[in-house]
């Protein structure tokens, strides 16, 4: 993530100055300047990833962070997935990026979720070591060609005639640059609360960025504020959990990664347990010592992932509410109190905690905490998340009011490519909702309108038939390639895997069982060949991986739907490739609606599909909108506003 505090003495009169002006002004003449083709703030999950990604393809980057041993630091629940995240987190994989590996490798429990409904909202998680998640993640970085890692506080993004230019740091370097993601997760004139407790940063016990979030706000981009909520940490060695619902993991354990062969370590128990209406009531009484409760924080709160205060007023009928006792690492030394997200003051965190079964008689390590936090309503983005108003300037994670490491990870992905692709003359990539998971949260970003934290759910993606956690590969690892972030090695393997789906699909199509091929019987609904396939002679012969098998048997299953669904997306095609110039003038379109030109106005959506997805806006706007881009196509000044 990144944080800042200021390295120039700012004035006004100085924005949008070259690099070279301030070297001219003194500001900078102690420290030599190096020049990166793209510069990436923070080295969170949206950062990490926006790094990997934009150095792999080719981009000479430069990561700047607070500290290494704050990469991919996991500040909220060590676990990676969850509905629709999981298949985020399959996406990025497929893409290249680094999230499935280093859940892979620090994973302490696997699990898939809905395994008891369909395919299309079955979900990966994993419970990960944080330290352990941490340390791949910076030894993957540190590896990684054409990175530069600077341990800095970034403090100004120096532009010129609106183009990124360079940035600035507290210590007084300067880099010339050509492109800066910003991925400064909660750090953007961060506040933090525990009852009436009130002090300035970022995450604990790491500072704030106040100047670089000045800095945004004179370059002319719009802020807001949020906010979330944590959990207490308890020493796990003063948890009682006899007497608790043990949740296991699944056996075999299931990989994240497209690269991993198989997950052989022992899986490490979660637990669970309820409040009761002794915690209830202490949570009522005290509702007023609730920062947000009482005014104190201003910032929405999550609408997903409330306060459990919030919980218990919102859903004032239920006599309980489940908690998850989650480790933290795999030894087993502190829990994470999964479901407990509050700002309550310390005396009640405690209370609250010795009427719990199971941590009656537990210390707190770290006392939960509600953060307050800039954000920029992302309607300020393009598709490729680069902001309208300065060309060069990216923004992912939670800056574009998102929740959530895979949500942050998987704008940092994208942002980081077409940071690259930027740099190198070339087209940026753009993820349709038809083609992931990602798609639908930049498209929902640009459209919806965000006020309070974004969460991802699979009910959020009209598509999700298609965009299922087992196909990401076959969805996605040809654009990472296409890309350039997709190497050989990957590339290989997923070519062998297309190779022995396609001749078991001959396979069933041309093998006939009573009369009807083995095909046909996988599409019929309770059909039970699926269960005998492993067992095929034949098949056994192939030699096909499970993986293999599985993508085949789902294939099978959804064929009609996904035909019918084809034929949707092929029919909306013309409305999301027609794009719409960023200063159209809306004004100026005869027989627009009032309410269609002051929301396109404000929108400015790239595409007529975007623009038909924004509130309010009607079939007869898009068309009318048509009809004057068609008329006034060969003149441009009729276009503009």
């Amino acid at each position: 993530m990144g944080h800042g505090i200021h390295i120039f003495f700012w004035i006004p009169a100085f924005a949008g100055m070259t690099l070279g002006h301030f070297v001219g002004l003194g500001m900078c003449s102690k420290t030599k300047t190096k020049d990166f083709d793209c510069i990436v703030i923070g080295a969170g999950h949206a950062g990490v990833e926006a790094a990997h990604a934009a150095a792999k393809i080719g981009a000479k980057t430069c990561l700047i962070t607070i500290g290494r041993d704050t990469i991919a630091k996991m500040s909220c629940n060590p676990a990676i997935g969850g509905l629709a995240k999981g298949q985020i987190a399959r996406e990025i994989d497929a893409l290249g990026g680094l999230m499935g590996l280093a859940t892979d490798a620090a994973g302490i429990q696997f699990r898939m979720l809905n395994r008891s409904k369909g395919e299309a909202v079955r979900s990966p998680r994993a419970q990960t070591d944080r330290q352990k998640y941490h340390e791949f993640m910076r030894q993957a970085l540190e590896q990684t060609d054409n990175l530069k890692i600077v341990d800095a506080i970034a403090t100004e993004i120096v532009t010129e005639d609106n183009k990124v230019r360079a940035v600035g740091c507290k210590d007084g370097s300067v880099y010339g640059t050509q492109t800066v993601v910003v991925t400064t997760g909660t750090f953007l004139g961060g506040m933090m609360y525990v009852g009436s407790e009130r002090w300035a940063g970022g995450r604990l016990d790491e500072p704030p960025s106040e100047e670089l979030s000045q800095n945004l706000r004179r370059l002319g981009l719009e802020l807001g504020r949020m906010s979330t909520d944590t959990t207490p940490r308890l020493d796990a060695k003063t948890v009682d959990v006899d007497g608790l619902q043990v949740q296991p993991g699944d056996e075999p354990p299931m990989p994240f990664s497209f690269m991993t062969e198989k997950i052989d370590r022992q899986q490490i128990p979660c637990w669970i347990t309820y409040t009761n209406e002794e915690i209830h009531k202490l949570l009522r009484d005290n509702l007023h010592r609730a920062p947000l409760s009482s005014g104190q924080i201003k910032g929405a709160d999550p609408r997903y992932c409330p306060s459990i205060e919030s919980k218990v007023v919102r859903f004032a009928d239920k006599k309980q509410h489940r908690i998850f006792l989650e480790p933290e690492e795999e030894s087993i030394k502190m829990i994470y109190c999964n479901g407990i997200f509050t700002s309550m003051p310390k005396d009640v965190q405690e209370q609250m905690l010795s009427l719990l079964p199971g941590t009656q008689n537990a210390r707190i390590i770290h006392y939960a905490y509600a953060i307050e936090y800039d954000y920029c309503p992302p309607i300020q983005l393009k598709p490729n998340l680069e902001t309208k108003k300065i060309l060069g300037l990216y923004l992912a994670g939670q800056i574009n009011g998102t929740s959530g490491y895979e949500e942050a990870a998987g704008q940092g992905i994208m942002a980081g490519i077409n940071a690259a692709r930027k740099v190198q003359g070339k087209e940026p990539i753009v993820l349709g909702r038809d083609e992931a998971y990602i798609g639908v949260l930049i498209d929902d970003l640009l459209t919806k309108g965000i006020d309070e934290p974004y969460r991802m759910f699979t009910s959020r993606a009209e598509y999700r038939l298609s965009l299922r956690a087992d196909n990401a590969d076959r969805r996605l690892t040809p654009i990472g390639k296409s890309g350039g972030l997709v190497d050989q090695k990957r590339y290989a393997k997923f070519q062998n895997k297309l190779k022995d789906i396609d001749q078991l699909k001959s396979y069933l199509i041309n093998t006939h069982s009573a009369g009807v091929t083995l095909w046909d019987l996988l599409r019929k609904p309770n059909s039970t060949v699926a269960e005998t396939l492993a067992e095929n002679p034949d098949i056994r012969k192939m030699g096909c991986g499970r993986d293999v098998l599985q993508a085949v048997i789902i294939d099978a299953k959804y064929e009609g739907y996904l035909a019918k669904q084809a034929r949707l997306v092929a029919s909306l095609t013309t409305l999301e490739n027609k794009k719409i110039p960023l200063d159209l003038g809306y004004n100026k379109i005869l027989h627009l609606r009032a309410e269609a030109k002051e929301k396109l106005s404000a929108f400015r959506p790239a595409t007529l599909g975007q623009a038909s997805r924004i509130s309010g806006i009607t079939p007869a706007d898009i068309t009318v909108i048509q009809v004057h881009l068609r008329k006034y196509a060969s003149n441009r000044t009729d276009v503009q506003g």
